[in-house]
């Protein structure tokens, strides 16, 4: 960069002077960043709306799918019988009777102070038996011992009193899992220690007393899974009668589904909406008119409208207003659960048809929006992301352009300062001169 001598000789104030000529040529710089800035502020708009429909997608894919609509709920005839719906419940009910709740084993050592030095200990698990080393070790570290084996079987000390004050424990081994199949043997120097309570299935019999048709069920837990389609039943204590297990259809459930689905659809269009609108500010007297990022974007409008259409377009001749979701004439769209209801009352089957079938469209219309590779917005942010890149590119083109254009300046106004410098000396020279002259010629 050249070296400036601003206005040395001039009295020219060169730097402010090559600072305005700068700014001049910089309104082009200035216009591209600005133009960056936009398009990046209306990428960023999109991607916002892009995870918004991909969202909405999703949702409405999930609804869509068989049995996406259905919702169940269960009640039973006792507290002690519980009954969990899960994803392909059907209406129904069944009566069961409780015979036994699950147990596990727990076996118990005699009393002792400490282990008993040289005494082995072995368990016998899922058909295998396992000498455990003892020797040496403590009463706890026999328990650690036994812990850390991982047989299936846990050992505890439990106080048990005092023989001529000397304090007493007893070993107390417990499986870790309920039922049947979780039993075990312990032996203690080659002595079954025996089971103070036996490992035991949880049963309940259906239909009991109906000659041919009484049937015995069985569990390792308390946990009957999928005992009606769909339905998990846990039991907490034995019945003497027969305890009724109903499975109904959910109104409210579903209802809150087809709200969920609308509730996604406004929060699309409010977002939409909310950036397109055009507001009115007045400053210091002047008025001026402000867009925001997607106002006069028709891409975003016909958009909005393949989503609406998607929602809230006529079912086989029949409008969606019919299952309470309504097109209003602000150009939204409301749910009517008074009206969903009623109609899910009148007709389930067909309701539900419904609202899957609109949730269908909905997640067609968001896909071919929100696809991460083909999606229509996705391949609009890709654009601007490349437009911004691109406008970069010429934004640095033109910071060397303007470097260089002020070392020029700078270089001319020096070479200015120098040269009038060289002649403002030439001047001085010849002025002297001239004087000298002049004093001669009145000498004579």
């Amino acid at each position: 960069m050249a070296l400036g001598i601003d206005g040395l000789i001039s009295g020219i104030d060169t730097t402010a002077m090559i600072a305005d000529l700068m700014k001049i040529e910089a309104r082009p710089q200035a216009m591209l960043k600005q133009k960056v800035e936009t398009n990046k502020l209306f990428a960023t708009a999109l991607q916002n709306l892009n995870t918004k429909i991909a969202s909405l997608a999703e949702a409405a894919g999930k609804i869509a799918k068989a049995g996406g609509t259905d919702r169940y709920a269960a009640v039973t005839g006792a507290e002690t019988v519980k009954a969990t719906v899960k994803a392909g419940a059907a209406a129904g009910s069944l009566d069961l009777t409780v015979n036994k709740l699950a147990t596990a084993q727990v076996s118990l050592s005699g009393a002792m102070a400490a282990w008993p030095n040289g005494d082995a200990l072995a368990i016998s698990a899922n058909g295998t038996i396992t000498e455990l080393d003892t020797a040496g070790k403590s009463l706890d570290e026999v328990i650690s011992t036994v812990n850390k084996a991982n047989l299936g079987v846990t050992a505890v000390k439990i106080s048990a009193g005092s023989v001529d004050g000397v304090q007493q424990y007893r070993m107390q081994f417990t499986a870790a899992a309920t039922g049947a199949a979780g039993a075990f043997t312990v032996s203690q120097n080659g002595t079954d220690l025996g089971a103070i309570r036996a490992g035991q299935d949880a049963e309940v019999t259906l239909w009991a007393g109906v000659a041919g048709a009484e049937t015995k069920i069985t569990s390792a837990t308390n946990t009957f899974a999928n005992l009606m389609p769909g339905v998990d039943i846990t039991v907490s204590a034995v019945s003497a009668d027969p305890v009724t297990v109903a499975v109904s259809r959910d109104a409210k459930a579903i209802s809150d589904v087809a709200a969920s689905l609308v509730a996604s659809l406004t929060d699309v269009f409010t977002y939409i909406d909310r950036n397109s609108a055009v507001s009115v500010n007045t400053s210091d007297g002047v008025t001026k008119t402000v867009g925001g990022v997607f106002t006069g974007d028709s891409a975003t409008r016909a958009l909005k409208q393949s989503i609406m259409d998607a929602a809230t377009g006529a079912l086989e001749g029949n409008s969606t207003s019919a299952i309470g979701i309504t097109l209003t004439k602000y150009g939204t769209v409301e749910f009517d659960a008074e009206k969903f209801t009623a109609a899910l009352t009148a007709d389930p089957e067909k309701t539900q048809a419904a609202l899957g079938a609109i949730a269908a469209r909905v997640e067609t219309a968001g896909k071919a929006a929100s696809d991460k590779y083909d999606g229509s917005i996705t391949k609009r942010i890709t654009s601007q992301e490349s437009m911004v890149r691109t406008l970069n590119t010429q934004v640095e083109d033109w910071d060397r352009r303007l470097a260089s254009r002020e070392s020029t300046l700078k270089l001319i106004w020096t070479n200015l300062e120098v040269k009038l410098g060289s002649l403002n000396s030439q001047m001085d020279w010849l002025t002297g001169q001239l004087d000298s002259l002049s004093a001669n010629s009145s000498k004579k």
